[in-house]
């Protein structure tokens, strides 16, 4: 039997017999590249837009616990209300494609929660206030 074979880009024609192979000839082709199709348009990320907190502290009843980077929240583990303690984790914030765990600071109850799932924030944001 008789079998056309490409390798590399030559075409080689092979006589199978009773488990031998016989090359007969060689012929060259030409290779031509495939099209690259055009890469589709972007798609517009939806972003929580950036809302600062106000930088007063007089109507924040507790001591405010401050986000240490800029991010966004991914979860939000406690209500107002709950009772903490220190090392627990409070929010969830992804930075640069990295999940970090915002903790409580001390043991304390959750006076208020400034930012709510999805939100952006800077570094230095209010988060939460810790009585």
């Amino acid at each position: 039997m008789k079998y056309i074979v490409s390798i590399n880009g030559k075409n080689y024609e092979v006589e199978v017999e009773k488990g031998r192979a016989n090359i007969i000839k060689t012929t060259e082709t030409v290779v031509v590249p495939a099209q690259v199709p055009e890469p589709p348009a972007p798609v517009p990320s939806v972003a929580v837009p950036h809302t600062p907190v106000p930088a007063a502290l007089d109507n924040i009843g507790g001591e405010p616990l401050k986000s240490p980077l800029p991010g966004t929240i991914l979860a939000i583990n406690v209500n107002p209300g709950s009772v903490v303690k220190e090392g627990d984790v409070l929010f969830i914030l992804e930075a640069m494609k990295m999940e970090t765990e915002i903790k409580a600071p001390r043991d304390g109850v959750i006076a208020q929660i400034m930012v709510s799932k999805g939100a952006s924030v800077a570094t230095g944001d209010i988060l939460l206030a810790l009585q």
